[in-house]
């Protein structure tokens, strides 16, 4: 993906929620609601303070993240839906989880 984001603004790609519940009922794809975690794919530089010093960001791309339900506006880039959203509407960082899969929603049929 050829992005770069500007100021304090992330790109965000989603990541799928459990297709089950805990007890084994499996939920379509329709009934799920949007998945409210996501990997951070890019990052940009930060703002800049009142002496107009660069504050960067506290994340950065391949950060599993978890951000507010309405957040961001969703775009699509080369096939793959990405929210782009401010870095404060970011809820907090996920540490010591593996590596993201991402949502089917934005893969193209073969």
């Amino acid at each position: 993906m050829k992005f770069r984001p500007l100021h304090n603004q992330v790109a965000i790609r989603r990541i799928d929620a459990d297709e089950k519940t805990k007890g084994g009922i499996i939920i379509p794809g329709n009934a799920q609601e949007k998945p409210m975690e996501g990997e951070v794919l890019a990052a940009g530089p930060g703002t800049r303070n009142e002496q107009g010093v660069l504050v960067p960001l506290g994340v950065k791309a391949d950060d599993r993240v978890l951000f507010g339900k309405w957040s961001g506006t969703e775009v699509k880039i080369d096939g793959v839906d990405v929210l782009i959203m401010k870095e404060t509407d970011i809820l907090g960082v996920i540490e010591g989880v593996a590596k993201a899969r991402p949502t089917t929603a934005g893969k193209r049929a073969a």
